[in-house]
């Protein structure tokens, strides 16, 4: 067992922190360290990093090492995503878009992040759940930064999330959720920026269905 002061003693270099959303890979660390495989291990060992996938990592913040932590899906999703392709290439979307803006209260198992080019699914190792990428023109998403509890990170908007939901309901496996998920994110929508997102993305049948699952009532003018 490691004491608590070997915890404490174990510091981290500042540029590891500078890691998006604090989540590395060991090849991104050959700058920085001779050996990284052997030295990411120690640091697992004394609990400064969480082994969230194969070869990739997250840094445990200082009030948790030494106690039971887990990052949240679609955090950690993002961590990834953003260390194989940047910050600004990494997009939570879909069903987990909703599930960050609060419209979605159960916890998933699949996290869908867009990035801009094809990449496997990739299953995690500290829980029953994986981050499946979807390739998408990530500059053309209407997207915001979000708080996450490992950082800020892109987060499709209420309106984009609407969209996608429509369009491929099926993506995250969790179908059951996405009608209340879109009548939710809907009333949240500007319906002028509905609208043309869904007119400068060829759109138009899923802002339909959309509309068509929340009810003629329901609809903003």
């Amino acid at each position: 067992m490691v004491l608590m002061t070997e915890y404490r003693s174990t510091v981290l270099p500042s540029e590891l922190w500078r890691a998006p959303l604090r989540t590395l890979r060991p090849q991104d660390l050959a700058g920085i360290y001779a050996q990284p495989r052997p030295e990411v291990a120690r640091l697992v060992d004394r609990g400064v990093l969480h082994r969230v996938a194969h070869g990739y990592y997250i840094i445990v913040a200082p009030d948790y090492v030494g106690r039971t932590w887990l990052p949240s899906l679609e955090a950690a999703a993002a961590g990834i995503a953003s260390s194989i392709y940047g910050a600004d290439q990494a997009i939570i979307m879909g069903i987990s878009a909703a599930r960050v803006l609060g419209a979605v209260p159960r916890a998933l198992a699949t996290a869908v992040v867009a990035v801009p080019s094809q990449h496997r699914p990739i299953a995690l190792t500290d829980r029953s759940a994986c981050v499946r990428f979807v390739r998408r023109n990530t500059d053309a998403l209407d997207a915001e930064r979000v708080e996450t509890p490992l950082g800020p990170a892109l987060v499709t908007t209420p309106e984009q999330t609407v969209l996608d939901l429509a369009r491929r309901a099926e993506l995250g496996n969790a179908e059951a959720e996405v009608r209340s998920a879109i009548e939710m994110l809907y009333r949240r929508s500007d319906s002028a920026r509905l609208a043309q997102l869904a007119a400068d993305q060829r759109l138009g049948a899923a802002l339909r269905r959309a509309e068509s699952w929340v009810g003629h009532g329901s609809r903003r003018t």
